[in-house]
């Protein structure tokens, strides 16, 4: 049966939550890869869509987007998620895991996806567009003309 650790971050705020799930609800995240923006609802840990942003399995070892599959690999890396250069160019051949959630898989970060439109409307703005003709109007009228600066005359004397 599999068991995760969920970590949503909320970038608007700054601040992260975590939550455990198992059964149906993790069962529901095996197959997904990283990038892949889900309903939070259906997991329990947010209300609105949530993209599926890293993880890492019991050991420590990190999930990369540019390797395919769930297996463990080793790959030549310069940057990125599972290795820090020393110096500048440096590469080495980590270990790593690919973008697929899998069993092995003990730790899912997300991240909080707001919608803004729905937001606006929440707030009581409108949800419609200005005309960009409206804007430049109302641009040009609040700005007050550019004084030009009058060249000094300087005379030279020998």
């Amino acid at each position: 049966m599999a068991k995760f650790k969920l970590i949503v971050s909320d970038p608007a705020t700054g601040k992260s939550s975590v939550n455990e799930v198992e059964g149906a609800r993790a069962q529901a995240l095996i197959g997904r890869s990283l990038g892949e923006l889900i309903d939070g609802t259906a997991l329990g840990i947010a209300q609105g869509k949530v993209l599926i942003s890293g993880g890492c399995d019991k050991n420590g070892i990190p999930m990369r987007g540019d390797v395919h599959g769930s297996a463990k690999k080793y790959i030549v890396i310069s940057s990125g998620p599972g290795f820090k250069p020393t110096r500048h160019g440096e590469r080495r051949r980590k270990l790593v895991r690919g973008r697929s959630i899998s069993d092995d898989i003990y730790q899912v970060n997300f991240t909080l996806k707001q919608d803004r439109q729905k937001d606006k409307e929440v707030k009581g703005e409108p949800s419609q567009k200005i005309p960009t003709e409206i804007k430049e109007e109302k641009s040009k009228e609040a700005k007050p003309p550019k004084k030009v600066k009058e060249p000094k005359s300087v005379s030279k004397s020998k």
